[in-house]
């Protein structure tokens, strides 16, 4: 087992209801926990906003992975920031002409900044930003549901966000159909990050749903 993977489970599979006890389901086995923000708009789906963020961060200890799949996401860095997230990633697609101002702007409020792509996006389209961010995410399914199909030839992009990074501490996170099968896929061709909503939410064993990501 290596505990340099980094597990961030999706609270998108979480019960909303619950969520204080859901997140407490994970907290004994992972350091990270996933948010996904959904504004219908870039994605055809809604989730939660920066109140549920903000209630969150009263609730958590842990390092708050937020993912925004957000039109203008640099409208709302500060927001997400404010309220308690250590990490937001926006996407590349949803933020052409405004990259590096994202990025920035991120950073301004002293926390991680992270880049995400979707599935038909090249990695050569964000080539220049690799090495100004702490984290690239590659997602394996289209953004917006949860319990997608693990699309493989995503994996790929893997390996050319390696080779494009000057930076050793750089954080290659995969995000989509993840389980402890694509999981490992994805460790293979070098991710050191592994979001997973439904494998770990569904499963009859939490802990050792966890560990299988590590192995």
């Amino acid at each position: 087992m290596t505990d340099d993977i980094i597990v961030s489970p999706s609270i998108l599979s979480a019960d909303f209801a619950n969520l204080k006890q859901d997140i407490e389901k994970v907290e004994p086995y992972v350091k990270w926990l996933h948010i996904d923000v959904m504004d219908g708009h870039f994605v055809p789906n809604i989730s939660i906003g920066v109140p549920v963020v903000k209630s969150i961060r009263k609730a958590t200890k842990l390092f708050l992975d937020t993912h925004l799949m957000i039109e203008n996401p640099v409208k709302y860095v500060d927001a997400f920031a404010q309220a308690g997230s250590d990490l937001i990633t926006f996407h590349f697609e949803a933020s052409k002409n405004d990259t590096v101002k994202t990025i920035e702007k991120i950073k301004e409020n002293g926390i991680k900044a992270g880049i995400s792509i979707k599935p038909h996006t090249s990695v050569d389209e964000i080539k220049d930003y690799i090495n100004l961010v702490d984290l690239v995410l590659i997602m394996t399914v289209e953004p917006g549901f949860g319990g997608q199909k693990f699309m493989n030839e995503c994996a790929d992009k893997i390996a050319i966000v390696k080779k494009y990074s000057k930076n050793e501490n750089l954080i290659i996170q995969v995000d989509g159909g993840i389980n402890n099968e694509t999981g490992k896929i994805c460790t293979c061709f070098g991710a050191n990050s592994l979001v997973a909503g439904n494998y770990i939410y569904k499963s009859n064993d939490i802990k050792e749903a966890v560990q299988l990501l590590h192995l």
